[in-house]
């Protein structure tokens, strides 16, 4: 775990920032991965943003439902949509 440590980056073209493998590695960073900056003062914080197909496929689940019941959910919403486009 890397919590705590300290590693420099560098600021490479278009001001593009390269991490460190072991930071990469650590928060299981993929290209074309998704992250969230926060900047307080001359502060900048990066937290991983999870891939949402693959949150719902690993993260815990706490809900579910019947695909006969998706099926009469969407039915009714696309049946709404129509009524009020008319």
């Amino acid at each position: 775990m890397l919590m705590g440590q300290v590693m420099q980056a560098k600021i490479g073209r278009k001001f593009a920032i390269y991490l460190p493998k072991a930071i990469v590695n650590q928060l299981d960073l993929k290209e074309g991965g998704k992250v969230l900056l926060t900047v307080a003062d001359k502060t900048v914080v990066m937290h991983s943003v999870e891939d949402p197909i693959k949150l719902g496929l690993s993260g815990k689940k706490f809900a579910s439902i019947t695909p006969e019941k998706a099926e009469r959910v969407s039915l009714e919403q696309q049946r709404s949509a129509i009524k009020s486009a008319r």
